[in-house]
């Protein structure tokens, strides 16, 4: 009995051996493919770093100062980058109520035939601006990117490309030039890795009602399920977007902003050789950089007003041109603005991109000077542009396309106020006008503040902006001017009563300095 019970003893044992061996074995086994994962990735980032054609800069979004360059102000192909401006445009362009998310975009033979990666819309078509943004932020899609372009620019996908290259110089990407909207080869347009930071900076900065597209994993599309090309998003922690990009020319391309813990850094590595080498470099760059990064210097809630992108929204397929209409009545916006008074946040001012917001009037335009920032940061340090005045064309979007190539027609005028913030940079504050005043409110010199569905919510805007910025608005006259955008009344909120521009501007400097929205105009 004993000699059995030595036996039933050894061979539990045994077993248990072979168990712990067995465990220790797989241990061993995903420690060492864990290992060997870590160094695939340092090896691709060590030879991402000694691509001739690499160039990289990592920003820290709160106090602009730059963390990491190498080659970052050598020109450089964008490749689909090019769509982070289009994207930009497109924002703006919601933002002032000259498009819904809902608004249908016509696409022309000349969109439909643009090269892959696309949506695949026929000439004639149409899409939602929504699924646009979709189709860019994911698929990256060269016929939607043109689209856009088109529409934006009036019919002209060159003109847009002017608008895009004014819009970059304004915002102080003064080494950028886009010749299309989409980022297909072209030999002149160029830019560089400090360019595409702060254009990344600008677009979580300038938009948060619209930055969290940039988050969108997956999108359905009729009955496809399109995923993102972005692999960084969701799989590294806190990075919440923004764009990949590629052509044989440019190479690998990519920007990654990143938000956790309280801090906050936007990373862009171009002429990647090939993808796992280009997101390991990001990898890489995100882990060494971001500890340095500070947690001070401004709000590290620079999305909190706008409702995160879902993993998966669910968008109708196109439509051919005569069921618009019903389509346009359909579509609800995964992510709606947030109104006037929730983008009045208080963002960091000392980010690498200039502090000032001004307007292109019919009249007179200014706009509020920004103290010399104090950081050696180039993207900081270099001087704010000089307003660039640029013609544009105004258009009206058509339920039905009866042409594949559309045809720009003019924009229904609005009520109240006819001037169009055609070129914008950063936030300021809103320009003041004389007291002398007309049914639209005073004349001479304004500031506005921000755009309100009601009368009262702009109203409501206007004594949140007296109470931040103090004497500055002591004397000026709040009034709310109403004006159509696609079938609905918005209310501009601005303040009036200025004797002059200089009382007008230092009125926005100080709202800038609180932190509110705003630009100066003559009207």
């Amino acid at each position: 009995m004993q000699a059995k019970s030595g036996i039933v003893s050894r061979s539990v044992s045994s077993v248990s051996s072979s168990r712990s061996g067995s465990f220790f074995a797989r241990l061993l086994a995903i420690l060492s493919v864990a290992v060997t994962i870590v160094m695939v990735d340092s090896v691709n980032a060590d030879a991402e770093a000694a691509n001739p054609k690499y160039a990289g800069i990592v920003v820290d979004a709160k106090t602009g100062n730059v963390l990491y360059s190498e080659n970052a102000d050598r020109l450089q192909y964008p490749a689909s980058l090019t769509k982070m401006m289009t994207l930009y445009m497109t924002f703006e362009a919601l933002e002032q109520g000259r498009i819904r998310l809902d608004t249908p975009v016509p696409f022309s033979a000349y969109a439909s035939a643009q090269a892959p990666t696309k949506l695949g819309v026929r000439a004639g078509g149409t899409i939602t601006v929504e699924q646009g943004i979709l189709g860019l932020v994911t698929l990256s899609a060269n016929d939607a990117a043109t689209a856009l372009g088109e529409m934006l620019g009036g019919g002209s996908e060159d003109r847009f490309a002017q608008l895009m290259t004014a819009k970059a110089h304004a915002l102080g990407m003064t080494r950028t030039t886009y010749r299309n909207a989409n980022g297909l080869p072209n030999t002149a347009q160029m830019t560089t890795a400090r360019d595409q930071a702060r254009l990344g900076i600008a677009l979580r900065q300038h938009f948060p009602q619209y930055y969290g597209y940039f988050s969108t994993r997956a999108f359905k599309f009729g009955s496809r399920t399109i995923r993102s090309h972005n692999r960084l998003v969701g799989s590294v922690r806190g990075v919440d977007g923004i764009k990949t990009g590629y052509t044989r020319a440019a190479g690998f391309n990519l920007v990654s902003s990143v938000q956790v813990d309280g801090k906050s850094i936007v990373g862009v590595v171009m002429g990647g050789a090939s993808t796992p080498a280009r997101d390991a470099q990001m990898r890489n760059l995100i882990a060494t950089y971001l500890p340095k990064a500070s947690n001070r210097g401004g709000s590290s809630a620079l999305i909190a007003q706008a409702a995160p992108a879902p993993a998966m929204i669910e968008t109708p397929a196109p439509v051919q041109p005569k069921k618009a209409q019903q389509m346009a009545k359909t579509i609800t916006a995964a992510q709606p603005p947030v109104s006037a008074a929730a983008a009045d946040l208080s963002l960091p001012h000392k980010g690498p991109l200039p502090d000032a917001r001004y307007q292109v009037a019919e009249t007179e335009v200014a706009y509020a000077e920004t103290a010399a920032p104090k950081s050696d940061n180039p993207l900081v340090a270099q001087p704010m542009p000089a307003p660039t005045k640029v013609k544009t064309m105004a258009f009206k979007q058509q339920a039905a396309v009866t042409a594949p190539k559309p045809t720009p027609a003019p924009m229904p005028s609005e009520q109240g106020d006819t001037s169009v913030d055609n070129v914008t940079t950063a936030s300021t504050t809103p320009s003041p006008t004389r007291a002398a005043s007309t049914s639209n409110g005073p004349t001479g010199w304004v500031v506005q503040v921000g755009v309100s569905p009601s009368r009262q919510m702009a109203m409501d805007l206007l004594e949140s902006a007296r109470s931040k910025a103090g004497k500055a608005l002591a004397s000026a006259k709040p009034f709310a001017v109403a004006y159509a955008a696609g079938g609905d009344q918005l209310f501009r909120a601005r303040f009036g009563g200025f004797d002059d521009q200089r009382d007008a501007v230092n009125a926005c400097k100080a709202l800038k300095k609180a932190g509110i929205k705003c630009w100066a105009a003559a009207q």
